[in-house]
């Protein structure tokens, strides 16, 4: 379920508090009284049959005596008595409940009684062990909490009760108000998703704050946060940071891919901004909530005071921000404006007796200066100057919190002095804070969100399903090693694996013997300097661990004694048993090459997780490496280099050339892709990965597979974000020309424009309902990048690459119903693309498991209204819009991904 019968939790007309009561410390009499003394406008009902009036109303002794049915009800009964309570009130009508009450959990069989209970009746459950719900805009506090809240147009959705009371309290001297406070408590039914996807289409809502313990359901919960985040700010906290690693890792990736490193990258991926404390829920959603996100957020700062302006840039660097430097331009200016013992740089330093009007010219020349993107006032108290009057002066200049359209912060610092000052700073509409520290946090706040926004719509040129990998034979190396009953791979298995997938790997030769090593050697070393023999085991993976690698061999003699060395100190630790061989390769030197690590672990919430960073026998204890949530592209690539330190020495320094970008981008590809093909891949090690500006080498692999999950076929399910559903592509010949179907992806933004110039005004026109000239970049962009769990579009492609037509499917939170949109190129209507196109989307609907497909049509629209006819939709006026028509088709339930492309089961 999503957010079917939700509107009953956030808009009810009438209240049922079932165990409401009179007595003393209850938490029945502090839930009645909160919604009495709320002000809540609709009826409240007391259930309770020892009662028979409480709080000054009629208690009823059951739900079937309350006269009419309750949008929602409170339950503070034992626990015993809830799952007969949903009951009667699914019977009565109710489809929605807060349970208040604690202990129903799997141990004692309740939890589940209370969901059997719940089910015939699409009845929703939020908690239970919750503290309740609080719509301030509705007057409605159904909670035990010890205040209301403000009516406002923040959502706080929260898995902790203790912090719902906390935060509430806060808010009150912050003058923050709540569109809605919703304590989750055991998540039962109603999850953080659901309330995410409510909240996300709440017109009085403009942003979201989040407190997570856990996240069930990852996959539902990415696509849910992934489409909320698109349309307003969401803000989290993670906690439980310091998750015991995974000491006994078969992998360096499984022990460096700790919980919070992957529930940051997933919040990172899904465009949250990641929040560590309470007070900063607040502070980060104020200044988000103010600003479009930034393309740039280089940071110029005008100052009254120069040690003010150190703190705030030591936290600046701190939190990964940006210092501008200011132009030419803009120190000529402010030379002209300021004292000849101005700093001349950022920060500008206007000196400790800065009037008003020299902080209304300092500011302004810092505005408009290009290589500044947001603004950072700071004043301190001194007897030379009023902090008031600065600020006015400053206010005077901004315009919705923005001054020459960027965004400006303020920090006054002081109390007593400054107190007047940050007031008139806020009643101008200017974010402002009261130690250099806040404010500098509060510009990383903006930076790294407005980092997260763009990467939602910056385009990539390859995906990972761009990468032609060998599924066959890596499929039949998988088969093999399972029907050894392994599950690590040798290094020759794994490297040919990864070579599959584009990875080079150097040249390897299997030695079952140290004679067999010579041999080997002798011939490698005819065409390069040395070579390095390694131990091959299927059941050692560490192998240098037990002194089974011996580098820089020179001679064949001594490949042959290394192979003897390695077999007697196996034979020491008594685990000759364990050497199946010995593999032999060229000695890779290049010096001035990064080792680099790039893996893959399992999460057990977010599912395969790919990890990259710097490499070497000293990986854990250099600890540089970032983590990223599959399926990846390029631009996903770089960031994830970009989050790494060996990053920044990847792009050259010195005499080391930058290395080959693109080709480490196509080894995080590669990788990508072999999860997203490869459900049975536990875990993967590519250590070291050379990179230099010659590319990339691995010089090293280890992969461990789940031999149950050997014959699973792909796309790997337990990915955390749907990946591109490849297996829907088509060719369609069409009167004599074969068009390509298939999946749209982000790169056909490029196709768009093109494409829009051959509809005519009056196709266009029947499209979307209305004339429309033009699509903003934006609109393109988001048009392109689609979260296939919930929407999807298809195009179809002539053979020179040009865009024919597109039909788009957007389906409901419910996954119920899909409204369908197309739109043909109007010099190939009347060829059979738009028939092509809605007959691929009608078999990929009922393959997601849609009822019904729908769709808008202007009664002039014949060709349209025809063909839906033809192809057996229902067709019925507009109940409310007149000129329009309803197209509908009621779908077979196959099942999701039941059938395929073709139409075949």
């Amino acid at each position: 379920m999503t957010i079917r019968n939700l509107e009953h939790v956030i808009n009810p007309g009438s209240v049922a508090v079932i165990g409401a009561s009179d007595r003393e410390g209850s938490v029945g009499r502090v839930v009645i009284r909160n919604i009495i003394n709320g002000g809540f406008e609709g009826e409240i009902w007391p259930v309770n049959p020892k009662h028979r009036e409480i709080a000054g109303r009629r208690s009823y002794a059951n739900i079937a005596d309350t006269p009419g049915v309750p949008d929602l009800a409170v339950i503070v009964t034992s626990p015993e008595t809830v799952p007969g309570i949903i009951h009667e009130l699914g019977t009565k009508g109710t489809r929605a409940a807060v349970v208040i009450t604690a202990g129903l959990n799997e141990r004692n069989g309740l939890k589940q009684a209370m969901l059997d209970a719940a089910r015939p009746f699409l009845f929703r459950i939020v908690g239970p062990n919750s503290v309740g719900l609080l719509v301030p805009r509705a007057k409605l506090n159904a909670s035990f909490a010890h205040m209301t809240a403000k009516p406002g147009g923040v959502a706080l959705l929260s898995q902790s009760g203790a912090v719902v009371t906390s935060l509430i309290d806060w808010a009150a001297d912050k003058q923050i108000g709540f569109s809605c406070i919703a304590s989750m408590g055991d998540m039962a039914d109603v999850d953080v998703a659901d309330l995410i996807d409510l909240f996300a289409g709440d017109a009085d809502t403009h942003a979201i704050l989040l407190y997570l313990e856990s996240i069930p359901y990852p996959r539902k919960f990415m696509s849910a946060a992934r489409a909320a985040a698109r349309l307003k700010p969401v803000v989290a906290i993670k906690a439980g940071i310091h998750a015991e690693a995974a000491k006994a890792a078969a992998t360096h990736t499984g022990a460096l891919s700790g919980a919070d490193r992957v529930a940051d990258a997933a919040l990172n991926r899904a465009g949250i901004l990641r929040v560590r404390g309470l007070a900063d829920l607040f502070d980060a959603t104020e200044t988000i909530a103010r600003f479009p996100p930034l393309e740039q957020s280089r940071v110029g700062i005008v100052t009254n005071g120069g040690g003010a302006a150190v703190l705030a840039i030591d936290q600046l660097i701190e939190s990964k921000g940006r210092l501008a430097e200011f132009s030419a331009e803009t120190i000529a200016q402010l030379d002209k404006v300021l004292p000849p013992t101005w700093s001349r740089a950022n920060p500008a330093d206007i000196i400790g007796d800065a009037s008003p009007e020299r902080y209304k010219v300092a500011v302004e020349a810092v505005a408009l200066d290009p290589q500044v993107d947001t603004l950072l006032v700071m004043n301190c108290p001194t007897g030379l100057a009023s902090s008031a009057a600065a600020a006015t002066a400053v206010a005077s200049l901004a315009t919705r919190g923005m001054i020459q359209r960027k965004p400006v912060l303020t920090c006054w610092l002081g109390e007593h002095t400054a107190r007047a000052g940050r007031t008139i700073l806020g009643d101008a509409g200017i974010a402002t804070f009261e130690t250099p520290a806040d404010a500098a946090t509060a510009v990383s706040y903006l930076s790294d969100w407005s980092r997260a926004q763009n990467a939602l719509l910056r385009v990539p040129s390859t995906r990972s399903e761009d990468i032609s990998g060998d599924r066959d034979a890596v499929q039949a190396i998988f088969r093999a090693v399972a029907a050894d009953n392994r599950r690590i791979l040798t290094e020759p298995e794994a490297k040919t694996v990864i070579a599959a997938y584009g990875i080079p790997v150097p040249e390897t030769v299997v030695a079952y013997s140290p004679e067999e090593v010579e041999a080997a050697a002798q011939r490698i070393l005819s065409n390069t300097g040395k070579v390095a023999v390694k131990l091959l085991s299927r059941t050692i993976s560490h192998k240098s661990d037990v002194g089974g690698v011996v580098l820089g061999i020179e001679t064949a003699e001594a490949a042959r004694q290394a192979a003897d060395h390695i077999r007697e100190r196996l034979a020491q630790m008594g685990s000759a048993d364990a050497i199946d061989g010995y593999s032999v390769q060229p000695m890779i030197e290049r010096k001035n090459a990064q080792e680099l690590i790039l893996g893959v672990s399992r999460d057990p919430a977010f599912g395969p997780v790919v990890l990259f960073g710097a490499g070497g026998t000293a990986v854990e204890v250099v600890d540089d490496t970032a983590i990223a949530l599959p399926p990846l592209d390029d631009v996903l690539a770089s960031d994830l280099i970009d989050r790494t330190r060996i990053g920044r020495l990847l792009a050259g320094f010195r005499d080391r050339k930058p290395a080959d970008r693109r080709a480490i981008n196509l080894a995080i590809n590669g990788v990508s892709q072999l999860i997203v093909d490869f459900p049975c891949i536990v875990s993967m090690d590519i250590n070291p990965l050379l990179a230099d500006e010659q590319g990339v080498l691995a010089l090293d692999a280890r992969i461990e597979i789940d031999p149950v999950d050997v014959e699973t076929p792909g796309p790997n399910q337990a990915l955390a974000i749907r990946p591109y559903p490849e297996s829907w592509q088509a060719h369609v010949p069409l009167d004599g020309v074969d068009y390509l179907i298939r999946p749209i992806k982000p790169v056909d933004v490029a196709l768009h424009q093109k494409f829009l110039s051959r509809i005519s005004p009056e196709d266009m026109r029947l499209r979307f309902l209305a004339p429309r000239k033009n699509f903003s970049g934006k609109t393109l962009l988001r048009l392109t990048q689609l979260d296939y769990d919930r929407e999807m579009a298809f195009v179809a492609l002539e053979p020179n690459g040009d865009l024919a037509g597109i039909v788009r499917l957007c389906t409901d939170p419910d996954h119920e119903s899909g409204e369908y949109g197309i739109l043909v190129r109007s010099d190939l209507q009347g060829h059979g693309v738009g028939w092509a196109l809605l007959q691929h989307m009608i078999r990929y609907a009922t393959a997601d498991g849609l009822k019904q497909v729908e769709g808008l049509i202007l009664s002039e629209n014949t060709k349209m209204l025809e063909m839906c006819r033809e192809l057996g939709f229902v067709l019925t006026a507009h109940p409310t819009e007149r000129g329009l028509v309803l197209a509908t088709l009621k779908l077979g339930a196959v099942g999701q991904g039941a059938i395929d492309a073709s139409g075949e089961e």
